[in-house]
């Protein structure tokens, strides 16, 4: 079929005509066969104004040749068809005027010329040649007592070819186009799709590394620390205080341990065994073991959820962390201050401060600042050279935040890098 009806020519899409066409085109072969055999049965039986007939056997015999040797073809190859299509207008043109009953071979005629024809133009130009080819072979075979009669029959049968031509052309270049949109939709489809799956690998990656930050590495960095101060220890005989580091050694290697398999189950947060408040105090104490550093702890139950719970839990770590590391406090205060509309969690400190308008090249409070965010919460936190810090972190009560799961909370805030 052509393209569509407009001026411009309109060319086949080259893959939607590739392929076995003989398998492909099965019915319009079959369809004219049958076709070429009742021509050829009419020629035979039906009336002729001659004493022979071996023009029209001709003609149906060039037809059937030329259709097996190329003409099949002519569907998929404009050059191919080229060379056909002119023998359907001579065909058109010798088989009425042998026997005018053969006219019926124009409902073969004209399906080839539309559907082998790359323009809409050239269709209806074939189709009129085919029309007046027909007409003066049937002129030339009953006579002009008969002009009317032809001029009408071949008349209808032009309009009727060429209407029915645009009108399956135009429904073919419409499947196309909807083919076309849904090639464009599924490779857009496929791209989305594979750019949700690396969206999707960034932010795991993210998760992995803000969940090992708080839990995993701050535990590792913690028996660091402890491991630095036993060897100190025992270099200085000080055994007496040797004992109670290895104690706390060990309780962090196995919170490490406990802490690296939930997270590979991707288990529930530890908060979930008592509350937020008790998680707060075992934090507290803790750090005042491997520190040294008093941690007061004022921290009430309140009603939040799992998530809400673990989120202001690592911001407790995280903060605490930071004082190990870096403060140099002689006292740090955690106070949990809950109300209807919000809960906030304080962690104030008396250290050497920093200069809070810096950026910060480390992933801590970056970290940390992004799991709030992805609750709907905030940070703010306060410092200032020699004045301490302060890291207040605010979550709306009630929120159910949509996080990963979380790791216990049997970890120790340890190095992390502010």
């Amino acid at each position: 079929m052509p393209g569509n009806a407009g001026t411009e020519p309109q060319r086949w899409n080259a893959d939607r005509m590739t392929g076995e066409t003989w398998v492909r085109n099965r019915w319009l072969h079959a369809f004219f066969a049958a076709t070429m055999a009742l021509t050829a049965v009419i020629t035979a039986a039906g009336w002729s104004p001659w004493e022979t007939r071996w023009p029209a056997y001709a003609a149906i015999a060039v037809l059937v040749v030329a259709y097996i040797g190329f003409g099949h073809r002519g569907y998929d190859e404009p050059r191919a068809a080229a060379a056909f299509l002119p023998l359907l207008v001579a065909a058109a043109l010798v088989l009425p005027a042998v026997a005018p009953s053969t006219a019926f071979v124009q409902c073969i005629l004209f399906p080839l010329v539309w559907v082998q024809s790359e323009r809409i133009r050239s269709a209806v130009l074939l189709s009129i040649a085919i029309g007046i080819a027909s007409g003066i072979g049937l002129q030339i075979s009953s006579g002009s007592e008969a002009l009317v009669g032809t001029l009408l029959i071949e008349g209808i049968s032009v309009i009727g070819a060429c209407a029915m031509g645009i009108w399956i052309s135009s429904i073919a270049d419409l499947s196309e186009s909807r083919r076309e949109l849904l090639d464009e939709l599924r490779a857009t489809q496929t791209s989305l799709a594979e750019a949700n799956r690396t969206a999707g690998v960034a932010s795991e990656r993210e998760r992995l590394a803000r969940e090992i930050h708080d839990t995993v590495a701050q535990n590792l960095a913690g028996i660091v620390m402890l491991t630095e101060r036993a060897q100190s220890d025992l270099a200085s005989d000080r055994t007496d205080a040797l004992e109670e580091r290895l104690t706390i050694l060990e309780e962090s290697a196995r919170a490490a341990l406990e802490e690296s398999r939930t997270l590979i189950a991707a288990g529930a947060a530890g908060v979930t065994r008592d509350s937020l408040g008790g998680a707060l105090h075992r934090l507290g104490e803790r750090h005042t073991r491997e520190t040294g550093t008093p941690v007061t702890v004022d921290a009430p139950d309140c009603a939040l959820d799992r998530d809400a719970q673990v989120v202001l839990l690592r911001v407790a770590q995280e903060a605490l962390g930071n004082v190990r590391t870096h403060a140099r406090a002689a006292a740090v205060r955690v106070a949990l201050l809950p109300s209807p509309e919000q809960t906030v969690l304080r962690v104030e400190d008396d250290g050497v401060g920093f200069d809070a308008s810096d950026p910060s090249a480390g992933h801590g409070l970056r970290g940390l600042r992004e799991r709030l965010a992805l609750a709907g919460g905030s940070c703010r936190i306060t410092s200032g050279p020699g004045r301490g810090t302060v890291v207040e972190a605010t979550l709306p009560t009630g929120a159910a935040p949509s996080l990963p799961a979380a790791l216990p909370v049997t970890g120790t805030a340890a190095e992390v890098t502010r």
